[in-house]
């Protein structure tokens, strides 16, 4: 499958994880549309890679029906959320503690949403950001493990409702599995954690293995879409060292 010519709307594309994803998908010839607050931020992406940009909020539930009503991507790349405080648990207030519940939780809900009941069109791919902190948990950052694995739940049980009705939307999440440098969540984490165990940043990102920028992880997320092996997986790892595993088949 190529990806040239499709529609794509990645939400959070103006930078880290998210811009890298933009670059791969333009070098193949997407058609993007990058989604972020940031009107300055995203005018420089405009620019430089000749996408088109919305700002808006994605926790706004109304956005997401108008974006999804207007640009009817093909490709639906959520990706935007919020940076988790640090701290320990008993030292978090619940503000703190549900900030990604508020942001990455309620933006999947509300595009999840908008696809299934716009909808969008059959054979949509709709690729959700998770964690690895949805595996293994994460200590310091409240409930932003929770959330993750929140995620990615709602990529099946979204499957299930394409599936009841008949739409031909496939929904999967993404697991990055190592901390990322150079991006919001992952020099908050690697920072944190490497402070509580008393060694410096650079060598806590090393423990992952060799490293994941952002322009490997927007490649192995457009392999995603692009390999046939991929389309029975409901939730897929990514990391530097060791491509893309598949973390969990969909249910029959």
């Amino acid at each position: 499958m190529s990806l040239a010519g499709k529609k794509a709307v990645v939400t959070g594309g103006s930078r880290g994880l998210g811009l890298g994803i933009v670059e791969e998908l333009v070098s193949r010839q997407t058609r993007v549309v990058v989604v972020a607050r940031d009107a300055g931020v995203l005018e420089s992406v405009r620019t430089r890679l000749g996408v088109e940009t919305i700002s808006a909020d994605i926790t706004d539930a109304v956005s997401a029906r108008s974006i999804l009503a207007d640009i009817r991507p093909e490709i639906l790349i959520l990706n935007a959320g919020a940076t988790p405080s640090m701290e320990r648990l008993d030292q978090m207030s619940w503000e703190d503690f549900s900030v990604t519940w508020n942001t990455d939780v309620k933006g999947a809900l509300y595009w999840i949403q908008a696809a299934l009941n716009l909808p969008m069109g059959p054979g949509g791919r709709i690729l959700l950001s998770s964690s690895g902190a949805a595996l293994n948990g994460s200590p310091m950052s409240g409930g932003y493990a929770g959330a993750k694995r929140m995620v990615w739940h709602m990529a099946a049980y979204a499957n299930g409702i394409s599936e009841q009705k008949g739409l031909g939307i496939l929904f999967q999440a993404v697991v990055p599995t190592q901390m990322i440098g150079g991006t919001g969540v992952g020099d908050a984490g690697s920072t944190a954690y490497a402070h509580a165990r008393g060694v410096s940043q650079e060598a806590f990102l090393a423990s992952f293995g060799a490293p994941m920028p952002p322009r490997l992880f927007g490649e192995h997320v457009a392999n995603i879409l692009v390999d046939p092996q991929y389309a029975t997986t409901l939730a897929l790892g990514v990391k530097g060292d060791s491509a893309i595993t598949k973390l969990q088949e969909r249910s029959a």
